[in-house]
């Protein structure tokens, strides 16, 4: 298993997923346990210190898939703004609590659907809501 990137989370972040993660637990919702993991190894920051390409709650974010080149995007979302048009990921999906705190350049593991991985690089945090200065949104 290789190692895990650093990641950077903010404390307005870490006190929203706090809570979601109380409610989400109580429903037993999957994904708690991984965020939970994620969470308990960020170096947690003030908003305005978060770098501006590192991936925090509202995100867009520029994947790109390493073997075909293929470019995507994405917004990291809580669960209830996730949009049926696939153009968000919940943070309690898997893929979605991974990339919480990762930094343009970083590469994760992306689960194919029916099975397999990719592997996808961070290419660009398109927008980051505290490097345009919305640290209470």
């Amino acid at each position: 298993m290789s190692t895990q990137p650093p990641i950077v989370i903010s404390e307005t972040d870490l006190d929203r997923l706090e809570r979601l993660l109380e409610t989400a637990a109580r429903d037993k919702q999957p994904g708690v346990t991984e965020l939970e993991r994620e969470l308990e190894r960020a170096e947690v920051v003030a908003p305005q210190d978060v770098p501006a390409t590192v991936v925090t709650m509202n995100s867009r974010v520029r994947f790109r898939e390493v073997v075909s080149s293929e470019a995507f995007e994405m917004t990291l979302v809580y669960p209830k703004d996730v949009a049926s048009d696939g153009s968000t990921i919940s943070i309690l999906a898997p893929v979605g609590s991974a990339l919480l705190g990762l930094a343009e350049g970083s590469e994760i593991e992306w689960p194919k659907p029916g099975g397999g991985t990719l592997r996808v690089r961070i290419e660009e945090v398109i927008y980051q809501p505290e490097r345009a200065g919305e640290y209470h949104r």
